[in-house]
């Protein structure tokens, strides 16, 4: 059966959403589709657990067309999506945008998704001074470069998918994001968005969503939100307390402050969250909880992933305490 199935190129597929969907495919078997997991280590443990599990791995570097273009060949669908954080560059993430684009043209691929996200120069151009501009032509990179290369698919006449994601409920796990304690001791949690509610979704959901996608082809040609949930600030902090069994706070900072706090890419998500939070009503409407389940009826709430994820959430003591 294994043979006779439309063989997915998952990009990333070690990472967060194509590892989600090349699982997702998987535990699918009687979805029509086949894993060709793309990945610069195929020997690395996750990509022994794809292979295992019944995958197709091999070795694929976006910095490498040629490779992609190789992997790509005989293949019905792509997932095409790029890490800004692992190289913090836009002009990379681009160049890499349209090698997936390229390669999928030239091996015919039926159905690409491609994984993007707005470029907010269209509703806060480069002139417009409630964002600063960051590397001298962006307001937020690792959304404006994703958006922008929408343009290198539809050039290439790709049958694609444009797949909007929202923010990773794992970022409170890998970025930092999670509750850490202020200054009296409390758990919190901190975001410029106001009072405003910010679309979520695990990472493994995106994934699954991706699945659905490929099911329908009728889907070729849109640009499609997808989110677990839309949750305020003090939505999330009262779901952590739940799961953590003690209070946690939601730190609503200015976009400025956020900016200034130093680690790699504050301003980049500082801008990030202020344009999720002055456009609230635009990001939300293109990311439809609804027809995210209809993609992918195990859909995660919040409540739901912080459950699953209770044991890998790893909370700082207070300053001033010893275990």
């Amino acid at each position: 059966m294994q043979n006779e199935s439309k063989t997915i190129a998952v990009v990333g597929a070690t990472g967060a959403q194509g590892g989600g969907l090349a699982r997702a495919i998987l535990a699918d078997p009687s979805s029509g589709f086949a894993v060709r997991a793309l990945t610069r280590d195929p020997n690395s443990d996750k990509a022994r657990a794809l292979a295992d599990a019944g995958a197709e791995v091999v070795r694929a570097d976006l910095g490498d067309p040629s490779s992609i273009e190789d992997a790509f060949v005989g293949a019905y669908g792509a997932f095409c999506v790029t890490f800004f954080w692992d190289h913090f560059s836009p002009e990379r993430e681009k160049a890499e945008a349209r090698t997936m684009a390229e390669a999928a043209r030239e091996a015919g691929v039926k159905h690409a998704i491609w994984s993007t996200l707005e470029d907010t120069r269209l509703w806060c151009p480069l002139d417009d001074d409630r964002m600063p501009t960051l590397m001298g032509e962006y307001k937020v990179p690792h959304c404006d470069a994703k958006g922008e290369a929408d343009a290198y698919f539809r050039e290439a006449g790709v049958p694609t998918t444009f797949l909007l994601t929202s923010f990773y409920w794992d970022n409170f796990i890998h970025f930092g994001m999670g509750p850490t304690p202020g200054p009296d001791g409390r758990l919190g949690i901190t975001f410029p968005m106001d009072d405003r509610a910010l679309p979520g979704i695990a990472a493994e959901d995106i994934g699954r969503c991706a699945l659905g996608i490929f099911k329908r082809p009728e889907l070729i040609g849109q640009k499609l939100g997808i989110a677990g949930e839309h949750l305020t600030g003090d939505e999330m902090a009262a779901a952590f307390g739940r799961v953590l069994g003690q209070e946690v706070v939601y730190n609503a900072v200015p976009p400025e402050v956020y900016r200034s706090f130093g680690f790699p890419g504050a301003e980049d998500l500082g801008n990030m969250f202020q344009f999720k939070r002055d456009f609230n009503d635009d990001f939300r409407t293109s990311r439809s909880v609804e027809f995210s389940r209809e993609l992918n009826p195990s859909l995660q709430s919040f409540d739901q992933w912080l459950q699953a994820n209770q044991s890998r959430l790893s909370i700082p003591e207070p300053a001033g305490t010893s275990s």
